[in-house]
């Protein structure tokens, strides 16, 4: 039997998508609490990502679905509430968020102007990213990262779809609102690509916490900078690090006395140290734990939390 939650985030996906596409959905009877990503390629057939694994849609029929330009449209219409104008600045990420905090990403002939994706047109392919809330998904890393009830210097790696997103998201809430590990910390997000909070129309829809503050869709190395001088927080979380700008803001922020809390690609921390723009952060030591996910059990798994020095404080049991 579907949960009230699980209802709700099935209405908010069907909505916005094309009517004959949402037929072929409903036909299907899809699991919302599993659904991952529903994918729209114009003349390519109708997919789905469930538990990490790929269906073409109808399952059930040899003859699968092919996505007409005309179910684009019409998706694009639904996801803009017809004004795909007043989402010029997401688009130009690549993504809309909608209700629920379920991101749209687009594709299509990006529109240059003095060397920046200014705006998208033609858009020939749409993933549509189901989002996952998982409440106390961090209950059980928070002893490994916290002392005398203070976060460490906190880096997550994990390769895609290992739920590096849905941890950092949990980590956050619990840090702001505080528990038994941790005193309650002002936390400020820099949410470049709106998957934390998800922002619905300058609402967060994700818990991120009472003392939250949030920059959505801001570059993660001058949001940094803005929160500092703006709204003293005492930790700072960022999603997906890697360039060389954002590696200087965190150093900033640490010689401002803010605790990090960041997520990176990758799958080890020798894949970490072979990264240019990582191995000076790791080399002096500035991150105090490492936690690597990894998903060859189930999504989320932790699989090692590392200190600063390298020396193994957890590892998941074979």
């Amino acid at each position: 039997m579907k949960t009230e939650a699980v209802a709700i985030r099935e209405t908010q996906i069907l909505q916005v998508l094309a009517k004959s596409i949402r037929r072929i959905l409903k036909m299907e009877g899809l699991d919302y609490d599993r659904l991952q990503e529903i994918r729209l390629r114009v003349g390519q057939p109708l997919m789905i990502v469930s538990q990490n694994e790929e269906y073409m849609l109808p399952m059930k029929e040899r003859e699968k679905h092919i996505v007409t330009k005309n179910e684009i449209r019409e998706t694009l219409d639904y996801v803009s509430n017809y004004s795909l104008y007043a989402f010029e600045q997401e688009m130009k990420q690549g993504f809309i968020t909608i209700e629920g905090g379920h991101r749209v990403g687009l594709s299509g002939k990006a529109m240059i102007e003095e060397n920046q994706v200014k705006n998208m047109q033609y858009i020939s392919s749409i993933n549509l990213r189901v989002a996952h809330e998982i409440l106390g998904c961090a209950d059980a890393v928070l002893p490994y990262i916290t002392a005398n009830r203070q976060m460490c210097h906190t880096l997550i790696i994990s390769p895609p779809r290992c739920g590096k997103t849905t941890l950092l998201r949990d980590l956050v809430r619990q840090i702001s609102n505080g528990n038994q590990y941790v005193k309650g910390c002002t936390v400020g997000v820099v949410d470049e690509r709106s998957e934390l909070a998800s922002c619905y129309m300058g609402v967060a829809q994700n818990h991120l916490g009472i003392r939250t503050d949030i920059l959505d869709c801001c570059p993660k190395a001058e949001g940094m900078i803005m929160l500092i001088r703006a709204m003293s927080p005492q930790v700072i979380a960022v999603d997906e690090i890697g360039s060389v700008e954002e590696v200087h803001a965190i150093e900033y922020a640490m010689h401002c006395g803010c605790k990090l809390l960041a997520s990176v690609h990758g799958s080890s921390m020798e894949e970490m140290q072979n990264k240019p723009v990582l191995n000076k952060l790791i080399r002096e030591k500035r991150f105090e734990r490492y936690i690597i996910l990894g998903n060859e059990n189930r999504v989320g798994e932790i699989r090692e939390i590392f200190d600063e020095r390298g020396s193994l404080l957890f590892q998941e049991s074979a």
